[in-house]
């Protein structure tokens, strides 16, 4: 798909792990997962909301454009 999620660098530069965004947020560690692995089609809005309040961060710093990557088969 050619939105790129970079969930993983922005967790790295805020020296956090998943789980505890998981849980600072109120999500499930598992859907955070799926989220950050680029499997899932859709994402709300509250929740990215909640991501980029907890991180300090905008959301094209989570995700990012790129027409060269293949769609999903």
């Amino acid at each position: 798909m050619p939105i790129v999620i970079r969930l993983d660098v922005m967790l790295a530069k805020r020296k956090m792990r998943s789980k505890d965004l998981a849980r600072a947020i109120g999500a499930t560690e598992a859907n955070l997962s799926l989220f950050k692995s680029g499997k899932v089609k859709g994402l709300r809005l509250e929740t990215l909301e909640a991501i980029c309040r907890h991180l300090d961060c905008q959301p094209g710093d989570l995700l990012e454009y790129d027409p060269n990557t293949p769609p999903d088969s």
